[in-house]
């Protein structure tokens, strides 16, 4: 999947601008809870998932810091809360923003 044509923060929402044109808005608050990884989302462990370690979200967890490309394929955001772990893949982030 190719990369957004253009990705930006606009007030409380991702601004993605996709290479065929069509745009979507993720509020920020709904990335941070979408949080693809292991300590928000578990792992899979030898014979089962491992839970994440549900860290509780404050209104710092719901601030973007800043955002750093990852190859070609995706995003790490940074959160205020110090947060910055997941990796938000081009293909998951279309997934999460419904856009066709």
């Amino acid at each position: 999947m190719q990369a957004p044509a253009d990705l930006q923060v606009v007030g409380s929402e991702l601004a993605i601008r996709w290479p065929d044109g069509k745009e979507s808005y993720l509020p920020l608050e709904e990335l941070r809870k979408r949080c693809p990884c292991a300590a928000c989302c578990g792992e899979a462990g030898l014979t089962r998932h491992l839970p994440g370690a549900g860290a509780e979200l404050t209104s710092e967890s719901f601030r973007l810091k800043g955002m750093q490309a990852v190859g070609g394929y995706a995003i790490q955001p940074t959160w205020e809360d110090g947060h910055g772990t997941g990796i938000y893949s081009w293909e998951y982030l279309k997934k999460i923003t419904s856009a066709d």
